[in-house]
């Protein structure tokens, strides 16, 4: 029996699949994971500003965006997604941008597959436990019923009554799409990442190292990533620096681009 291929011909096997992605220009590769929620579209502006630059994969991960629903979720399967992704396109050695749940993913892929990463750039997260924290965005996700709630202000409506900030749900409103005609949906499993929320805070395990150079990038204005936070970066991360992304919060990719940009840059050449 012949396997399924993807829109680029690479084969997807039974029990591997490829995570979809959008891939931009060529030369030496930059993969950018994005955050819990999130998808690969949240990072096109700054990505076609990579293109300059570098061959940029925006990938979206398992539960996300295009990519595969699966029951499972948590970030050691995400990692193999990641190296199966890598070999599936025959990357040898990349760079590896990730911001919160994607720059966890991205430690553990380099202290997994330090072989295969460059450099390292983590925004806004650090290698630390956190607690959940989603709760309310849950509860306000699996309250929209798409049977009645069949518009995107109905669905709007329902999160308001849940979450107060309106960058929030503005963000969250960006995964409802027309699933068929007539019907809205979620683009992330919202069943998947409703039963397994508590994957997301987990820390990166104790005496794991990566020795090739790596940037955190934390917002001026979050709480993801503090002083006290330095040490266990500094024990994981051995050739790390930190900078501060100037009047921006956890979401500082998307509230000062323009640094963010020149920091990667910087970092990257």
């Amino acid at each position: 029996m012949f396997e399924p291929f993807t829109q680029w011909g690479i084969p997807e096997t039974k029990y591997m699949k490829i995570l979809n992605s959008t891939i931009l220009a060529s030369g030496e590769p930059l993969l950018i994971l994005h955050g819990y929620f999130g998808m690969s579209d949240n990072w096109k502006a700054l990505g076609n500003m990579f293109a300059e630059k570098f061959e940029v994969h925006l990938i979206d991960q398992r539960n996300h965006g295009r990519s595969f629903h699966s029951e499972e979720f948590d970030y050691e399967l995400l990692v193999e997604d990641l190296k199966y992704y890598i070999e599936a396109y025959n990357l040898k050695k990349v760079n590896l941008l990730g911001h919160s749940m994607g720059g966890k993913v991205a430690m553990l892929f380099s202290v997994t597959y330090p072989e295969l990463v460059s450099k390292l750039i983590v925004a806004d997260i650090a290698p630390r436990y956190y607690e959940p924290h989603h709760e309310q965005i849950l509860a306000a996700l699996n309250a929209v019923n798409f049977s009645i709630h069949n518009s995107r202000k109905k669905v709007e409506e329902v999160l308001q009554l849940y979450i107060q900030e309106p960058g929030i749900i503005q963000f969250m409103l960006k995964n409802v799409y027309w699933k068929t005609k007539g019907k809205l949906d979620f683009r992330f499993n919202l069943h998947s990442l409703t039963l397994n929320n508590s994957e997301v805070g987990e820390a990166l395990p104790s005496f794991t190292h990566f020795d090739e150079p790596t940037l955190f990038l934390k917002g001026e204005k979050s709480n993801y990533i503090t002083s006290e936070d330095e040490a266990l970066i500094e024990a994981h991360f051995s050739n790390a620096i930190i900078k501060t992304v100037k009047n921006a919060g956890h979401w500082l990719h998307a509230e000062n681009p323009t640094q963010f940009y020149d920091e990667v840059i910087m970092f990257l050449n």
